[in-house]
């Protein structure tokens, strides 16, 4: 795939925030023309599916500036420096809804939007919840929600849930239950 390869001409920093930042890169393309790419750069993240032994999913309604509306999501968050992904994946779980758990599967890891951002988000299940201290960033307010797997597919399906790492971390762990189910 060489052939698709595009090669970094120059790279200016063009904003460095709190967790992330943005540059713009000049770059030859594979036909050797020039082009600009303006890339968001993200130290990744981690995402939950925590299931109950009922099949019960805890999800967290939340505030979200960006589309200035409440989303209900699955719990996530970014990854601190040098922290693996279950590290922050367990972290999270306590921090959003006050459950930590005692199983953990990797379900897998996708970049959500590699157009223009290098993000790479890891998912997982908990499952045998148990009572952990709730914790949420001192600028983070969630409100948890629990409901049959079922109900969160139906959410997926009647819009409700709209956010991209839920409807694959919903859907995913849907598989994997039917698929131990068989």
């Amino acid at each position: 795939m060489e052939h698709l390869k595009e090669k970094t001409l120059e790279s200016e920093q063009i904003y460095q925030g709190k967790f992330i930042s943005v540059r713009k890169d000049r770059v030859t393309l594979p036909d050797g023309t020039s082009s600009y790419r303006e890339i968001v750069e993200h130290p990744g993240a981690a995402a939950i599916v925590p299931l109950t032994s009922r099949n019960e999913v805890i999800l967290v309604r939340q505030w979200r500036y960006s589309i200035e509306k409440v989303s209900i999501e699955i719990p996530a968050g970014k990854l601190s420096p040098d922290e693996e992904p279950l590290d922050c994946a367990q972290r999270e779980l306590a921090e959003e809804t006050g459950f930590a758990a005692k199983k953990w599967q990797h379900l897998l890891s996708f970049y959500a939007s590699p157009g223009f951002c290098n993000e790479e988000m890891h998912l997982y299940i908990a499952r045998e919840l148990v009572i952990a201290d709730a914790k949420p960033d001192d600028d983070e307010f969630v409100e948890p929600l629990v409901v049959p797997l079922e109900a969160a597919l139906e959410m997926i399906e009647t819009g409700e849930i709209t956010d991209a790492k839920s409807i694959i971390g919903l859907l995913e762990a849907a598989r994997i239950l039917q698929r131990e189910e068989d």
